[in-house]
């Protein structure tokens, strides 16, 4: 696994760990701010993930399939971010500190337009981080190099559509109880 792919791994471990001490902070040890200030570092990790992308790129690296995720992880992270903290922040209240309502499991038209708003989170996702790979492509100009980010928009393109056919499902055949 080369140097790219385990920065991936880094930062997608980082992630969970300031997301975790945000919410300790926030809620456990009542520091509000701290919280805040730990919650915002997660687009930091995930700027530092596209420029040490980038300077590698730039110093003539092999791509690699690690290159590719990197404006794909960078894009979710902004698209889903606030979603991902909010669900963290809702369960966390409610399993770890006891407090607040249940979380709600979602069924019916409820269930397939939350799905929906996800799926068109990840069109969103796709065309940031579709743009950062087109960037990327067009930047390094050799064919024979960029085949695998290619590919990999090719590949995320499919996914985006499978995730947008399934939430479609729900409103045909609505989630039960």
């Amino acid at each position: 696994m080369n140097f790219i792919a385990w920065l991936i791994v880094a930062c997608e471990i980082s992630f969970w760990i300031f997301i975790i001490a945000g919410l300790i902070a926030r809620y456990i040890f009542n520091r509000k701010t701290a919280g805040l200030f730990l919650l915002a570092m997660i687009p930091i990790v995930d700027l530092v993930l596209i420029v040490v992308t980038s300077i590698d790129i730039y110093r003539g690296a092999e791509i690699t399939l690690a290159h590719s995720i990197a404006p794909i992880y960078l894009a979710v992270s902004l698209v889903y971010g606030k979603t991902m903290i909010n669900w963290a922040d809702e369960r966390f209240l409610y399993y770890v500190k006891q407090e607040g309502p249940k979380p709600i499991r979602r069924i019916g038209m409820d269930f397939a337009k939350h799905s929906m708003k996800g799926s068109l989170q990840h069109v969103l996702a796709y065309i940031i981080g579709g743009t950062l790979l087109l960037f990327m492509i067009f930047y390094i100009g050799d064919s024979s190099k960029t085949e695998i980010l290619w590919a990999t928009l090719r590949l995320w393109g499919i996914i985006v559509l499978i995730d947008n056919a399934i939430s479609i499902t729900y409103f045909i055949w609505p989630r039960k109880k």
